[in-house]
């Protein structure tokens, strides 16, 4: 016990000397001074108080009952904690020590740096466990951009291993199957012709020669055999894919390859050397250190080998020399790729063995809808293929997965995103202006979309395993429901045995449409296998990345092209933030208006009020579906987007069934989607009170619906034309016929995508699709007529209610033209300062002779296409617009330290972070048009081309702008 007041002091037995050996810690948290007794002490001691006879001495005071507190402090489990008697006086002859306690502030100030000492220890310990936990991913993603082929290659040398050794075929899933059979001979003919083109003369070697021999003729053979095969997956014709197409295919992914093997042959020295190293330098006395060390070796190692990658003195090779050399390797795969039907146990039938892969000519449209025919060479592949690689995408080789760590940030052109694999800013599909633009702009103009880029790939995802699951499970069986395509095919109608001309017409037409299902339903089919395959690989991963890059308008994509939350229903069920946040008492609010916006059916366009009712209405089916969603009522099936919403049920039953639902942490993000966005940026250009209040640039008790508004006015178009003699207004009966199936979901695809400059036949194909999903009207040629009167009649309704948006997008067509008549192509650039330009140029045919065909390359001319480049511009300069926004509104985002993932307009953030991502959405906005847009676009103009002469600005409105910023519904 320790003395206070007139309380006496304790005398405790002698303890012998600390060894001389032992060392204070040097930097003491609390020391008495250096001086002789008595000493003054600051805090009050009894006057009864005896001193000692003789002075006492002081022995070296430490911070701790032990001395090595630091190294202790690094290994808790040997820690002692000292108690309130830490100051120890003794006499030089007597044994007992006199033990004061310390006053208040001198034991916090002790604690307190204890504290601090041991909280900065656990801070540094924790970062130090981040970081080898990110080397170790980051070690991992190297691995899989630069060793991907390489693993495969290896797959099949241990398969055919294995059947050597077994003398049996491996049971394997189908399309390995087929791989493992051509592997060997396509391998095989590969290495021959290096070996032919190596021990020819210089002069009499073939073009392709330089390139074949860059590769492994193993890795060749896997390359050559997961294109092709991917290509034949993603057909849209019938078993065929043109020669130039995969021709080109082959050689840009066997020059990706050739880069990254080169560069990695180069390192494999400087790798051993570094390891050697780090084992001769290793100790057990200096293991911490020497892990920090390793770290920076390993960082620096991956500086030193993308140095590489940039310095690599290999040129480009061109479109020709990537032809080529695919031409040639199909050549050998036709050749060597065989496939057998399964052999009849009777064995009374001869084997049937034949060709995987025919080369051949077709003649084909250019295009979809053109009537104009060409002969192309095609790659045919067997009947027997096809019918089994739907069910087999998944063993795919899949390029540019998501990344499981930050990617890159941008820098420049090709300078971002993925490690190795090549990535640019900008996807220009071999447009030279656009890459010329981009290349010569300062860097430092591109610094806000370079950032905005970034903080859209920094977004860590994850797979929501529950859905997967249910998914997996309606997959298994046959899908057909929630979305998900038929697995089954529709069976092909037999040939009547009647004679009659109209009959077999008719069963013509019906084959024909049966083939066409077909196609789409196995095209669906690889689709989703693929995005599965994706989402299983990802399974179980902490966390994922998307690099993002943009188009040539400046809209932000991922860059992984299967599971991503740009896609389908599926995708966005599958996918959640890989870090939660507690809901909070806003965030269980928005997330039940977000399970009603995802149920749709009208219930998105009701007031917050009528969708928290409509929720709370359905609380026991929502339960029901969380808990059984395959087994039970189904109610989440009902939904328009149901894969998202069963994963909404799935989270608001967790938060209502916890004991506190405020507190409960979600990782599902709560979307906000623009109402008709692109109207809305063309309501904010035109200043158009009318409009402005159609899309919800005005606050109202409820959001405005101008869907249903547009439907309303097509309704009443038709109701008119119904009551006219049909003798005279052919429309009257097609108008009594249509009457009842005008609903808002009839014209919504028209209306949105009219100010992106849909046509008339691109409105005739939206509106057609959806009379076929109704299936009132059953016959092929009155539905292409009444889908031609409809699309006529919604696009007169939208002319009505949106003529400012009209005069803009007239006054954005008059400018393109008069610059595309000079054959100068439309170029702006963004309020990001991203310069566009418009790629569309005449394309030019250059022919090049291979060993398979002439090819018939398509390059970029000298000459603009004058009607696309007056067409195109209206739409692209509003996606450009609607680009800029979702940026802006993303970096503003991460500055609140809000999650934040972008799709054009629709806005994804946490529940309770909602509220706050509504007001950013909304001062960006406002920001945006704040600024004199169509004002700088002119003058832009007007500097770039001199001589001509634009149109004047359309007028424009006296909206003001700032009632956005108090709109409720800006994201209904």
């Amino acid at each position: 016990m320790a003395a206070t007041g007139s309380l006496p002091l304790t005398q405790y037995p002698t303890y012998s000397k600390p060894p001389t050996s032992q060392k204070p810690h040097k930097k003491p948290l609390f020391s008495l001074p250096k001086q002789t007794f008595p000493l003054i002490f600051s805090f009050p001691i009894h006057r009864s108080l005896n001193y000692p006879t003789k002075p006492p001495r002081f022995l070296p005071l430490c911070d701790s009952l032990q001395d090595n507190i630091v190294q202790n402090i690094e290994n808790p489990k040997k820690l002692l904690l000292p108690n309130a008697h830490s100051r120890q006086i003794l006499s030089p002859e007597s044994a007992p020590r006199i033990f004061i306690q310390d006053p208040p502030w001198i034991s916090a100030l002790f604690w307190k740096g204890l504290y601090k000492m041991t909280n900065q220890t656990v801070k540094i310990e924790h970062k130090e466990i981040e970081k080898r936990k990110y080397n170790l991913l980051r070690r991992r993603q190297v691995k899989e951009e630069t060793e991907a082929w390489e693993k495969m290659v290896e797959e099949y040398r241990e398969l055919e291993r294995e059947m050597c050794e077994k003398k049996l075929a491996p049971n394997l899933p189908y399309v390995k199957g087929l791989f493992l059979g051509w592997f060997e001979p396509l391998r095989e003919a590969i290495a021959k012709e290096q070996k032919v083109q190596k021990g020819k003369n210089k002069k009499l070697r073939a073009a392709y020669a330089p390139h074949i021999e860059l590769l492994p003729a193993d890795k060749l053979a896997v390359i050559v055999m997961h294109k092709m095969m991917g290509l034949v997956m993603g057909a849209e014709e019938d078993g065929y894919v043109q020669v130039v197409q995969a021709a080109v295919h082959i050689g840009v992914a066997i020059e990706q390859e050739v880069r990254i093997h080169s560069f990695l042959e180069k390192t494999k020295n400087y790798q051993r050397k570094q390891i050697v190293d780090e084992v001769q330098g290793a100790s057990k006395e200096k293991e911490i250190l020497r892990k920090r060390v390793n770290s920076l070796i390993r960082r620096r190692r991956l500086t030193e080998v993308q140095k590489l990658v940039k310095n690599e003195e290999i040129k480009p090779w061109g479109r020709d020399a990537q032809a080529k050399l695919g031409s040639r390797l199909l050549e050998l795969l036709t050749e060597t790729a065989y496939v057998q039907p399964p052999i009849d146990q009777s064995g009374d039938s001869p084997l049937d063995v034949r060709p995987a892969f025919r080369h051949k000519f077709k003649t084909i449209s250019r295009g979809p809808g053109q009537k104009i025919k060409k002969r192309y060479g095609v790659i045919e592949c067997d009947p027997l293929i096809r019918s089994g690689l739907d069910k087999s995408a998944k063993h795919m080789m899949i390029p540019y997965v998501p990344m499981l760590v930050p990617p890159k940030k941008w820098k420049g052109y090709d300078k971002g995103g993925y490690l190795f694999l090549p990535s640019y800013v900008m996807r220009t599909h071999g447009s030279r202006k656009q890459q010329e633009a981009l290349k010569g702009v300062n860097v430092k103009n591109m610094r806000k979309v370079f950032e905005a880029l970034d903080t859209l790939g920094s977004t860590k995802w994850r797979v929501n395993n529950k859905v997967l699951a249910v998914v997996e499970s309606i997959w298994a069986s046959g899908g057909n429901i929630a979305g998900l395509v038929d697995r089954n095919d529709i069976p092909i109608p037999e040939k009547p045995y009647s004679e009659d001309s109209t009959e077999i017409q008719e069963w013509k037409w019906s084959v024909r449409k049966a083939n066409k299902v077909n196609r789409e339903r196995h095209s669906q089919r690889c689709d989703t296998e693929l995005k599965l395959s994706v989402a299983r690989k990802m399974e179980n991963e902490e966390g994922f990345y998307y690099p993002h890059n943009l188009d040539f308008r400046g809209r932000a994509y991922p860059m992984h092209p299967h599971l991503n939350h740009l896609s389908s229903d599926l995708c966005r069920g599958v996918l959640e933030f890989a870090e939660g946040r507690p809901l909070g008492r806003s965030g269980l609010h928005w997330l039940k208006i977000h399970l009603a916006n995802l149920y749709s059916g009208g219930v998105e366009k009701l007031s917050h009020d009528g969708r928290l009712a409509f929720v709370d209405n359905h609380l026991d089916e929502i339960f029901d579906s969380a808990e059984n969603p395959i087994n039970g009522n189904r109610w989440w099936l009902t939904a328009e987007d149901p894969f998202q919403c069963l994963a909404a049920c799935m989270n608001l039953s967790e938060a209502l069934k916890s004991t506190s639902p405020h507190s409960m942490i979600s990782y599902l993000p709560i979307h906000q989607d623009g109402s008709c966005n692109g109207l809305q940026h063309y309501a904010a250009l035109g200043r158009d009170n009318l409009e402005a209040a159609a899309v919800n640039l005005v606050a109202g008790e409820k959001p405005a619906d101008v869907y249903s508004e547009i439907a309303v006015r097509v309704h009443n178009i038709m109701k008119r034309d119904s009551n006219k003699d049909p003798a005279t207004n052919p429309n009257a009966l097609l108008a009594k016929l249509l009457i009842d199936q005008v609903d808002r979901k009839l014209v919504k695809q028209t209306v949105m995508t009219s100010v992106y400059g849909v046509t008339f036949v691109g409105a005739r194909e939206q509106i057609k699709r959806r009379l076929e999903e109704k299936g009132h009207i059953t016959d092929d040629r009155l539905l292409f007529s009444a889908a031609c009167y409809t699309a006529k009649v919604t696009l007169a309704a939208l002319g009505e209610l949106f003529q400012a948006a009209r005069n803009i997008m007239g006054w954005l067509g008059d400018c393109a033209k008069v610059i595309a008549s000079e054959n100068q192509p439309v170029r702006w650039t963004t309020p990001l300062g991203l310069p566009v330009v418009q790629p569309y140029y005449k394309s030019e045919r250059h022919l090049i002779r291979t060993t398979l065909q002439v090819l018939a390359l398509q390059r970029e001319g000298n000459s603009v296409e004058v009607r696309k480049q007056r067409t195109a511009f209206p739409p692209n300069f509003v996606h450009s617009l609607d680009g800029s926004h979702m940026m802006m509104t993303a970096v503003a985002c991460r500055d609140a330290g809000l999650y934040f993932a972008g799709v054009h307009d629709s806005f994804w953030t946490h529940a309770c972070d909602v509220e706050k991502m509504n007001q950013i959405l909304r001062e960006k906005f406002v920001e945006l048009y704040s600024m004199p847009v169509l004002e700088n676009l002119l003058e832009s103009f007007e500097t770039s081309y001199p001589t001509l002469v634009f149109p004047p600005l359309p007028e424009r409105g006296n909206f003001d702008l700032q009632t956005v910023l108090a709109c409720t519904f800006f994201c209904p």
